[in-house]
């Protein structure tokens, strides 16, 4: 069984693992950091997106070797239900969530973007977003919270 270093949420954590090939989804659920979730396992839906060194990456297609030494950043990794973080209670405000599945996905690719871009276009988040799927449909609702949090509207 082989230790892997990893910085979850700015915390150093040793997780051993005998399969170096174990998705960092599952080590992230592992860990108790339920807000980053299982939902293709094929990278097509982007439910279970992080950051990884600050690019939103889908936490079901890298492994635990993938993730050695690098910083993750999960949902909880952004802000609390007391202080949240500015993208969290924009989405907040704007009611984007209906049954949530997607909304850590869609936080987290928001923070990546607005990381590399403070103030996109609308059609520069819908670029963003694309792969994010939501079958609720909230999506106008969305790019709304993105420009909120970005300090261009709401």
């Amino acid at each position: 069984m082989a230790s892997y270093d990893l910085h979850v949420n700015g915390v150093a954590r040793a997780v051993d693992s005998s399969d170096p090939d174990k998705p960092l989804l599952y080590v992230l659920r592992g860990l108790g950091l339920t807000a980053t979730k299982f939902g293709c396992g094929l990278g097509q839906c982007d439910a279970c997106t992080v950051l990884v060194e600050g690019s939103a990456m889908r936490s079901c297609q890298l492994t635990i070797a993938d993730a050695r030494g690098k910083r993750v950043t999960t949902l909880e990794g952004l802000g609390t239900a007391s202080a949240p973080h500015p993208i969290q209670a924009a989405f907040i405000k704007e009611q984007v969530p209906q049954c949530g599945y997607c909304t850590s996905g869609m936080i987290m690719t928001t923070a990546a973007l607005l990381a590399e871009k403070a103030k996109p276009t609308g059609p520069e988040i819908r670029a963003a977003l694309e792969g994010n799927l939501c079958r609720c449909g909230t999506h106008l609702r969305v790019v709304r919270a993105v420009l909120a949090a970005s300090g261009q509207g709401g």
